[in-house]
């Protein structure tokens, strides 16, 4: 790659710079960024911003690496809805093979919605199902109920008992094992509200086995999110198959351990495209793979599979516009029509997301013209941000911004705050887009209340 074609910085497969179509110029031309092989700034000029796009061919991509990593074994991939629930991205992982990790009756009704023959490889985990989201799920003939608490052991045997049917339960057991990641995602030690202590296991499991409408199928646990390093994986898969060999001694089949999801992405990229320290995600996954693998062995178990945003966070982009720039003393601002309600991880996580301009120049005209800068949006809140203090190439009013990796827990946590309507969603394919979410209106706002 020569130095005039060079991006500034690694990105993810799927979005990259190239030149402009139909640019004759002998010239160093500008590179403007791509989505497969669609222009970004052609879909912002028809379905305005801000406005998120995702790429299906990366998204594909990451779960065939997944797929390959495990399949020397019998596993299922059940994609976790929370990331990304758009009914689209649901039918398109889908047909290529997933089941879906469900935590409400909401996220059930979207994979039905999306797939009704997806229910027999859907899990339904969360502390707080409810009774009707349990009745749904049991008439849905969901594939498994990973349980949170003996209370909720009480009502999904009262609940298929009305129904007169048999619900595969698993026990989700926290292992109080310490991951490296954000507190607010860490989910696997004893203060937190996930799962039941591992020691208490085996005395629940006893209990399942007194009820005929309730049948041990699995062993369930999630130690939290955006997990890089995988040694906590091992460590926990590790605790979860002495229990397996505990319960099978105790007379349970345990046909299935579902190994929760967790494993993180890189936000933040090296400094360039031939970075050392980029690691190619089929490699990431095989590691990841071998640390989950490995202490099962000889167990014969079917592995259930829940990972999110490893799938889709850098399957999306946000694109958004400047507005304005302004200077409060020495603080320069570049102020864009996105804000905190459309994506709300740097604001609720201090997440770092790489920001680049969809246009880049010739390398010559960017040599020195990078600022230091805060790219903030319009909510009336101190807090609403999408970097502080970065170094970016000098932007002006009017130009288009890529917020990268953002496909998962973006438009997932979206909200209304401030009244403001949240964004169109495009999926590319290749050299096809179509808009998957229409940008709301405010008067979709206001419609549930009159």
């Amino acid at each position: 790659m020569n130095a005039r074609s060079k991006p500034e910085i690694a990105h993810t497969p799927g979005f990259a710079y190239a030149q402009k179509e139909g640019s004759r110029s002998r010239e160093a031309p500008a590179l403007t960024l791509r989505c497969d092989e669609v222009e970004l700034a052609q879909l912002a000029q028809r379905y305005g911003t801000p406005l998120y796009v995702y790429s299906a061919t990366l998204i594909r991509r990451r779960l065939a690496s997944f797929q390959a990593a495990f399949r020397g074994v019998p596993h299922t991939i059940c994609y976790s809805v929370k990331a990304n629930s758009n009914l689209h991205i649901l039918r398109l992982l889908a047909r290529s093979g997933c089941g879906f990790d469900v935590v409400s009756g909401g996220e059930l009704e979207r994979v039905l919605a999306a797939n009704r023959a997806s229910a027999r490889r859907v899990v339904f985990s969360g502390v707080g199902k409810t009774r009707d989201e349990i009745t749904a799920a049991l008439k849905a003939k969901i594939l498994l109920f990973n349980v949170e608490s003996e209370s909720e052991l009480h009502v999904l045997r009262e609940r298929a008992a009305r129904l007169r049917t048999v619900a595969r339960v698993a026990l989700r057991v926290n292992p109080d094992v310490a991951a490296d990641t954000h507190p607010y995602i860490s989910t696997g030690l004893h203060a937190h509200k996930f799962g039941v202590p591992i020691r208490e296991a085996r005395r629940l499991y006893a209990k399942v086995a007194e009820t005929t409408h309730l049948k041990a199928a699995g062993v369930s646990v999630h130690i939290g999110s955006q997990i890089i390093d995988v040694a906590p994986f091992a460590e926990t898969m590790t605790r979860v198959a002495e229990l397996v060999r505990e319960l099978r001694d105790d007379g349970h089949t345990i046909e299935y351990v579902d190994a929760g999801g967790g494993l993180g992405i890189s936000y933040q990229k090296p400094a360039s495209a031939d970075s050392p320290a980029q690691v190619d995600f089929s490699e990431q996954v095989a590691a990841y793979a071998r640390a989950i693998i490995a202490p099962l062995q000889g167990l014969n178990v079917h592995l259930l599979l829940e990972p999110g945003r490893a799938i889709v966070g850098p399957g999306g982009v946000l694109i958004t516009s400047v507005i304005y720039r302004k200077a409060n003393g020495g603080k320069r601002f570049v102020i864009v029509d996105a804000a905190m309600n459309d994506l709300i991880r740097p604001a609720l996580y201090g997440a770092y997301h790489e920001i680049i301009p969809l246009k880049q120049p010739p390398v010559a005209e960017t040599e020195g013209s990078r600022e230091t800068v805060d790219v903030v949006g319009p909510v009336c809140e101190t807090g609403d941000f999408f970097a502080r203090d970065r170094a970016l190439p000098n932007v002006k009013e009017g130009d288009l911004l890529a917020i990268l990796d953002a496909g998962a827990y973006g438009m997932a946590l979206a909200s209304n705050y401030n009244a403001r309507p949240r964004p169109a969603e495009v999926l590319v394919s290749g050299k096809s887009a179509k808009i998957i979410r229409r940008r709301e209106k405010v008067a979709d706002l206001i419609r549930a209340e009159r």
